[in-house]
């Protein structure tokens, strides 16, 4: 079974939009503004490309990305390896042609089957309706968090308010950065 990854840019009251300055959102950019900007934080964002084997979107943050990261040196790496994006209604000819093998997928359940099939780690970046679902569905095995040093208040949430039960987290690695930035990963306890 492949192991499925959700790594997200979080505040630390839980918040994922609009980090790297996206429009409609009244924070947007707070990734970065007053903050200073320190490479090692970020390491972990290289190890990324490097270890997955494939990048799992949800609709949105695939029509984000996929105007922008085929043409970007610093995620060349993503461009080489098979791409999923889940979506009911994104079409074929929709999806951009300079950004290698893209397939779509129409449910948590081909996310669930695509997990079944041989290879290595799948990384979801972003998606944060499409992490909220999966997480429910107890379809994310690790989390590779950045938690940034501040509260946003309103604003697209990481994990969902869904009354569940309890999940257990192991937390695998860790650094806190002279920015304030954290680095947590942890592992899905099963």
């Amino acid at each position: 079974m492949r192991t499925l990854i959700s790594t997200a840019f979080v505040s630390l009251d839980g918040v994922v939009e609009a980090p790297g300055g996206e429009p409609g959102y009244r924070n947007s950019g707070w990734t970065f503004k007053d903050l200073e900007f320190l490479p090692e934080a970020y390491e972990i964002k290289g190890r990324e490309q490097e270890e997955s084997t494939a990048l799992l979107l949800g609709r949105t943050s695939y029509d984000a990305f996929s105007a922008v990261w085929p043409g970007m040196a610093d995620f060349a790496e993503y461009k080489k390896m098979p791409k999923y994006v889940v979506s009911t209604t994104l079409t074929d000819g929709e999806l951009v042609s300079d950004w290698g093998s893209i397939t779509i997928l129409r449910s948590l359940d081909d996310v669930a089957a695509l997990k079944e099939t041989e290879g290595g780690p799948i990384i979801m970046h972003g998606s944060a309706e499409l992490n909220r679902n999966l997480s429910d569905a107890g379809l994310i095995d690790r989390y590779h968090l950045l938690v940034f040093p501040i509260l946003l208040g309103a604003g697209k949430r990481l994990f969902s308010e869904t009354d569940k039960d309890a999940q257990k987290l192991r937390l695998v690695e860790h650094e806190a950065y002279a920015n304030g930035i954290q680095k947590n990963v942890f592992d899905v306890v099963r």
